[in-house]
């Protein structure tokens, strides 16, 4: 086998890749207020790659210089009841098992802090988030609580630091060297065997069996199953408690503590041949799933009928650019009041409100996530909307 790449999880060579784009946003996040800007936004190369050693999949082509963090990096699900009643159920979840009153809390990659007020509100705790994309004046410090926050990233500069829990959930799936980041997480909490670890990220398995391309963009360079993910944190010096999904499978999530000694880790063959076999079956499904929203999409706007996308972040992004569509949608729409009459990069496309819809009422709703759908068509029935709706 010609080694194409190192594996930024295990060091093993890595050789061809299995999924490829050529063009797609280095950013999808990112609030743009001028469509000619968005349309001249930048592109960039995806080569996914599987490790034949530890199963971990990555962007090969992924270059850190092309994606950006800051206060116009806009992330959050907070406005979805949807997903507000998910994080207060977490929350509470992690307060209990942990023992979370009146501790030090640590979040890595909190971004606009809603989860870490969320831990120390519900538990009486005192927390410190990490983030350059943290906007002060979007949390108040009644909703804070004890929480405060640095706009800085969590690295090696950070220092060893003294917490109870280290929370870091959908941030390492962005981080390309996830063996130097975690074995770093670890060093900082040097001495600290009491302290337990959650991270939460994309689960890769759900993206693959479920051919979900619009799962797939720049950002996100790191992919883990359940076992790569695993198997990472046991070679970087921790101890794995407990590794299981959440809403509706989308979430892969890890528990685990700074283990007293080393123990040898290797990946089960099994396991990475499983894996291999999740890709070849995104290999031989994510064609036709392309081509069948493609023909749909520009059915429907040949029969002059309204097209728009709910859900105006990455996956919308990922769904657009990779399907080539255009005028086939008309708009996305978004509850996020941050994101009205913003435009999407690449597309182009004008990100409004719900109530724009009760004004011109489309003929087909896109739902970028089914975990939303009683959501959005109750939203819908309000404004006395009855379109078809499908889910991707």
């Amino acid at each position: 086998m010609i080694i194409d790449s190192t594996c930024p999880s295990c060091g093993a060579g890595v050789g061809a890749s299995f999924y490829e784009l050529p063009a797609i946003p280095t950013n999808s996040c990112l609030l743009i207020n001028d469509r000619m800007a968005a349309r001249d936004f930048p592109v960039a190369p995806l080569r996914l790659s599987c490790c034949p050693g530890c199963g971990f999949i990555f962007n090969a082509a992924w270059e850190a210089s092309r994606t950006v963090y800051s206060e116009a990096y806009e992330e959050t699900q907070g406005f979805s009841p949807t997903f507000n009643a998910f994080h207060e159920r977490l929350a509470r979840d992690l307060i209990h098992r942990h023992d979370l009153h009146g501790k030090r809390v640590i979040e890595i990659g909190c971004g606009k802090g809603e989860f870490l007020a969320l831990l120390c509100r519900l538990g009486d705790n005192e927390g410190v988030g990490y983030d350059p994309s943290f906007v002060p004046s979007r949390l108040d410090a009644a909703s804070a609580g004890r929480a405060r926050f640095v706009r800085e990233f969590f690295d090696e500069r950070t220092g060893p630091v003294s917490c109870d829990f280290v929370c870091c959930k959908m941030t390492l799936e962005h981080i390309p060297d996830v063996g130097r980041f975690v074995g770093m997480v670890r060093r900082a909490l040097e001495g600290q065997e009491d302290t337990s670890v959650f991270f939460q990220v994309p689960n890769a398995k759900r993206v693959l069996q479920d051919g979900a391309f619009w799962d797939i963009y720049y950002e996100h360079c790191s992919y883990f199953t359940a076992q790569s993910l695993s198997n990472l944190f046991a070679r970087s010096g921790f101890a794995v408690d407990r590794v299981w999904t959440d809403y509706d499978d989308q979430y892969l999530m890890i528990e685990a503590r700074p283990a007293s000694t080393p123990t040898p880790v290797s990946a089960s063959a099994d396991a990475v041949a499983e894996t291999r076999q999740w890709i070849e079956e995104f290999q031989r499904s994510v064609g036709s799933a392309s081509n069948a929203w493609r023909h749909h999409l520009r059915d429907m706007a040949v029969a002059g009928r309204r097209t728009v996308l709910w859900g105006s972040g990455s996956k919308a992004v990922a769904f657009l650019t990779t399907l080539g569509v255009d005028g086939e949608v008309e708009s996305v729409v978004d509850i996020n009041p941050f994101r009205h009459g913003r435009y999407l990069p690449v597309t182009g496309h004008e990100i409004v409100s719900p109530d724009e819809l009760s004004t011109t009422s489309p003929d087909l709703v896109v739902i970028m996530n089914p975990v939303y759908r009683d959501e959005i068509r109750e939203m819908l029935r309000i404004r006395g909307c009855e379109p078809e709706i499908r889910c991707v």
